[in-house]
């Protein structure tokens, strides 16, 4: 193992950068085609797509990751500020809004949660015939 590797998978600002470019390449890439989702699901796939592929280790990229989901919640600051300028979203709208992302919330949930388990039932089916 060379010591560039060593470093990048003790480093997570390292990492951190890592993820970075990839969603930047996203970024690009969703631009530069005019697709019509985000180039943040566009580094998502990318990533999952380098990860496969072999080309990035898991290991290259955990503590880094594990950073970012920690810190979350001050990436979240700025919209709880923009609630506090808006009253209204304090009313029934804000009410409306609320039950909206609960909504949505609990359906992704609901669709990630069949999604794992109808792949899971796959993979034991396939993994018993071999």
């Amino acid at each position: 193992m060379n010591r560039i590797s060593a470093f990048h998978r003790n480093s997570r600002v390292a990492q951190v950068a890592l993820l970075a470019a990839v969603w930047f390449v996203g970024n690009l890439i969703s631009r530069g085609l005019g697709l019509p989702f985000p180039g943040a699901i566009v580094g998502l796939g990318l990533m999952l797509a380098l990860l496969l592929s072999g080309w990035v280790k898991p290991t290259a990229v955990r503590r880094g990751a594990k950073f970012l989901i920690g810190e979350m919640l001050l990436f979240f600051v700025p919209a709880v500020l923009a609630v506090l300028d808006h009253a209204e979203w304090l009313s029934i709208t804000g009410l409306k809004l609320f039950a909206a992302v609960l909504l949505g919330t609990l359906m992704v949930m609901l669709g990630t949660a069949i999604a794992v388990d109808l792949s899971y039932r796959w993979w034991v089916r396939h993994a018993a015939v071999r």
